[in-house]
């Protein structure tokens, strides 16, 4: 069963979903300028399409399960987009996600 929820950003609210896929979970946050996932987001793909998105490894535990792991996760990679907006690998996951609200 899919999981939605707002998350509270800098500038604006995203919009947080969980999607259980099997043994593990499709997670991300949506915000005003692109979105922030889970290991298992194309960022280069999203790229394609104008897209900003950045994409994170998890910081606790051995993968990203929910809304709070990711914002304390560590942004693992970055498209054009979303580095042209400021988001660099080694920020959280909460911290790239104010910069896309």
């Amino acid at each position: 069963m899919t999981c939605e929820q707002s998350v509270p950003l800098k500038h604006s609210t995203g919009t947080g979903f969980v999607i259980p896929l099997g043994n593990v979970n499709l997670v991300g946050v949506v915000a005003r300028n692109g979105m922030v996932g889970c290991g298992a987001i194309d960022v280069a793909a999203l790229d394609k399409f104008g897209y900003a998105a950045a994409r994170v490894r998890p910081t606790c535990g051995p993968s990203v399960t929910g809304i709070d792991d990711l914002m304390v996760a560590e942004v693992k990679e970055a498209n054009e987009g979303a580095r042209r907006l400021g988001i660099r690998e080694g920020m959280t996951g909460k911290e790239a996600l104010d910069l896309l609200s």
